[in-house]
Formats: structure tokens, sequence, C-alpha cells
């Protein structure tokens, strides 16, 4: 089988296979550790291996290669990109920055190395809050590039003096609060778990304020809170409003429970570009390697060093 022959490969090369929530279920069953990517751009940066195969989007990669200068990180296809990191390129970005001398940039992970180089602060969904709670309440803050993560994380820390770009995830804007309703009315007694980045979070966070929901449990948070929400949580059906891969690993750890996705139609066509044939063959012909630039590489690493510093 080639699962077999992938992880007889990896042991003989000295590979660990990283491998993001919204991965293929036969991708993620060959990682050595599935998560988000403030999870796997901490284990990228902890793990002894010398060569990482990172299972996700490109953006990622460039991450743990940026982290990890003295390791050799892989791709298994290197057009696995992401749409919300293509919102926004480095001459919009320094642009911007100078119609707002003095401001703190603070960029989503989901982004390239070359913007990462330009940030102050990198942030993952999981922290997002905590990283801009952390800047000093005069300071201006430029929040890139979500506008619906951007939009939640002003809601929650009240920041008046906080900017923010409109880009967005062409899979996570698609989600409609019309179908999540739809969806907890056909699976009575479930909880929402609702990932920042979707269109509908505003909306969500008001129709709870209001009463809308009937004080059925409702969560905002990254794909990791979800999992350990799941886990933890009494509740035994859950509507889960993200990528669909992250079902799988859910399903896997909570086997009593029962989890629907808010959208069926929320599937990442990059997450879903990296297959098994093609991770077999990036640990055999050690293809593709993820470089960044030296130059690129340190700028940006001060703003990874803070998000992981940050909890």
């Amino acid at each position: 089988m080639l699962a077999d022959k992938i992880l007889d490969l990896k042991k003989e090369k000295d590979v660990v296979i990283l491998a993001h929530n919204y991965q293929l279920p036969e991708v993620q069953d060959v990682a050595d550790f599935v998560g988000d990517s403030l999870g796997l751009s901490r284990q990228a940066a902890k793990t002894p291996h010398k060569t990482i195969l990172f299972c996700g989007v490109h953006f990622m990669a460039e991450t743990a290669a940026i982290i990890c200068p003295d390791k050799k990180v892989l791709i298994p296809d290197l057009a696995a990109g992401c749409s919300l990191s293509d919102s926004i390129n480095l001459e919009q970005l320094k642009s911007w920055k100078r119609e707002h001398p003095g401001a703190i940039a603070v960029g989503y992970v989901n982004t390239t190395a070359e913007i990462k180089s330009e940030l102050d602060y990198c942030c993952t969904s999981s922290n997002a809050v905590n990283v801009v709670k952390a800047i000093p309440e005069d300071r201006e803050v430029l929040f890139l590039p979500d506008m619906f993560l951007g939009s939640y994380v002003a809601k929650v820390t009240g920041r008046k003096n906080m900017y923010i770009w409109a880009g967005e995830c062409h899979v996570h804007a698609g989600i409609r609060s019309e179908e999540i309703h739809k969806k907890l009315d056909a699976y009575a007694n479930s909880e929402l778990l609702v990932h920042p980045e979707c269109s509908c979070t505003s909306q969500i966070m008001y129709d709870v304020a209001v009463g809308d929901y009937k004080n059925r449990q409702v969560q905002i948070m990254s794909t990791e809170g979800m999992m350990n929400y799941a886990k933890q949580s009494g509740a035994k059906n859950f509507v889960v409003a993200t990528e669909t891969g992250i079902l799988y690993r859910m399903q896997q750890q909570n086997p009593e429970k029962s989890f629907v996705p808010a959208s069926n139609n929320a599937v990442c066509q990059y997450m879903k570009m990296i297959t098994l044939d093609k991770v077999y063959n990036s640990l055999l012909e050690e293809k593709y390697e993820v470089r960044v630039p030296k130059p690129i590489a340190d700028k940006a690493r001060l703003a990874i060093n803070r998000m992981l510093a940050i909890s």
C-alpha cells in the first residue's frame, strides 16, 4: 500500500510530515502531526528531523522554512496556493503603511513571506485577539488580509483605531448565516462551531446577542479550538462552519459524536491538491523544496516569533 511506503520512506529519510486540518483524510493518516497553522508552526519550530514535508498550502511551507532555516522544507504540490494570501501584495502593503505612519501592522499567517517581512506581528485565528490586545491602545493597527477575522477581532477587543484590509478566504466567505440556520433547524440539540474567517461571523455575534439562537451554544474559534472544544463538550451533535476537511479528524477523535458541515460546499480546492501520490513522490524525489531568500526570511522571522510567543 502507498501509505505503508510513505511511512517507510519518511523513517528512512528522517522526514516529519505535517498536515493541516483541511487535508484529505488519507493525507492526515500518514502525517506525524495534524493541526491548525499555529500548531503546525510550533511543531516545525521544535522538530528534530532534518526535513519537513508540509501538507498544506504554500504560505504554510514558507512559514516553516522561515522558522527552520537549517532544515529542508518540501511541499507535495507547488501550485497549492491560497485565495486569502493572494488578496494583498507587497506594494499594496507598503502603500497602506505609508498612509498610516507609526501604525502597527498585524498580518494573518495566511500571507506570503514577502508580506510577513513587512509586518510587526504575525497572528493566527487562535491568537489574533491576544496579539491585538498586546499592542498599546494609542497605536493604530493595520490588520490584514482577512476582513472577517479583522472585524471579529475589532469587535472582541473594542479597538477603535484598527484599520482592516478587504481580503477574504473564498471558502469561508461562502458560508452564509441562512445555511447555518437551516442546518441547525435540521439537527436539533446541536452546538454551532464557527471559524472567525466566515463572512457570517459578525452577523452570528449579533444574532447571539439578541437571542436568535435561543440559548443554543455558539463558539467562534480557530480549527484547533474547535477540535479541543468538541472533545470536552457534553454535546453530542455539532454543526461546523469551516472547511469540511476538519470533520474527518473530529469524527476520529469523537466517534460517539455527530458532526455536520454548515455548508457542504465549503471545500478548498488548494488544500485538496495534496494527494497521497504527490506526498509519496515528494518524499521519494525530495521535491518540491520551498526556499525563502535570507533577507526576507530574517525580517519575517521576527513577526512570526512574536506570533509564536503569544498564546
